[in-house]
């Protein structure tokens, strides 16, 4: 996976164009009740790129819809460029762009560039025909320009979508799992995309997606949501040099005893065992106490030979994985 380059900001000095603070929003009533965002708060800067993270049903949809409006907010304040989200909502939209159901957020039967022109018109803040040309260059739809949507393929659609939120130039972007469809060099372009946006013209981009290379290649900071609540906010880096983990493939020569598979199973979460002829590897990740030389310890008193080792460092869906799991 790659790792994000270490990207520093000036805390002291960082103007917050994002703050949330308390938002909470729970369904139905009394013992029926659910809650699926509790008591979420945040600052975000100015030129800040933010991932959100979280298991299925963590309230990461939730949160951005109730941050945005289109969710009502049980609970809970949302500021956006200093303007409250809830109390002056049109004045707000002029400030913020998402894309939160990839190619569904445009008109099909208008072209590409209709779409850009419209989408930029409604916040009052029309695209540039340079910024447009820019666009569609980088998803390679300059030759698609004047055709309508409806003709695109899938992936092209979603790529429309995503030239449309990021034409407008509004202070924050909200992008739900914007590579979906997208191939490697569009998912490419739109990486070094949101690094111009954030680092040349300061727009903030929170980003929800499953695909840690896009987080961990472009986001600064990255907040973690499990059960509605924030479970981890921290910078890309420090969030996988707290995980000091040491994580190896061993492979040994001979087959394991049921005995010696729970004992590396229980004391060194041994897993994805796989067995190739009279050889047989799998993955263990230690911390803490730990060492290598204990798991060969355990492999040299059960009479086993080692073949091969193969080390590789934590990243961040090693740290995704470990955080969510403390917090069940």
């Amino acid at each position: 996976m790659q790792q994000a380059q270490a990207r520093t900001r000036d805390d002291a000095t960082a103007e917050t164009v994002l703050h949330v603070d308390g938002l909470r929003k729970t369904y139905g009533e009394g013992d029926d009740a659910v809650t699926a965002v509790d008591g979420v708060s945040l600052d975000v800067s100015r030129g800040e790129v933010v991932g959100v993270l979280g298991p299925n049903g963590a309230g990461k949809t939730t949160t951005i819809k109730s941050i945005l409006g289109l969710v009502v907010p049980t609970d809970g304040t949302v500021e956006i460029a200093g303007v409250n989200a809830h109390e002056r909502p049109r004045e707000v939209y002029r400030h913020v762009g998402a894309m939160l159901e990839g190619a569904r957020n445009v008109y099909w039967r208008l072209t590409v560039r209709e779409n850009l022109d419209y989408f930029a018109a409604l916040a009052a803040n029309p695209a540039s025909r340079e910024r447009q040309d820019r666009l569609l260059s980088q998803f390679g739809l300059a030759e698609k320009a004047d055709d309508p949507v409806n003709d695109l393929s899938r992936g092209q659609k979603q790529k429309v979508s995503l030239a449309c939120t990021l034409a407008r130039g509004t202070d924050v972007v909200f992008l739900d799992e914007p590579t979906l469809g997208l191939d490697v060099e569009a998912s490419l372009e739109l990486r070094r995309e949101l690094r111009r946006l954030a680092e040349e013209e300061s727009i903030t981009v929170v980003l929800s997606s499953h695909d840690m290379d896009v987080v961990e290649a472009v986001c600064d900071r990255v907040v973690i949501l499990s059960n509605g609540s924030v479970i981890a906010d921290d910078p890309v880096d420090d969030l996988v040099g707290v995980f000091e983990m040491q994580a190896y493939r061993v492979e040994v020569a001979g087959a394991l005893s049921d005995a010696t598979r729970e004992t590396l199973e229980t004391r060194f979460d041994a897993a994805d065992w796989t067995t190739r002829g009279d050889r047989t590897a799998f993955d263990v990740t230690l911390s803490g106490d730990a060492s290598l030389y204990d798991v060969l310890d355990v492999l040299r008193n059960a009479g086993l030979t080692l073949s091969d080792v193969d080390s590789h460092d934590p990243d961040l869906e090693d740290v995704f994985l470990s955080v969510t799991e403390d917090a069940r």
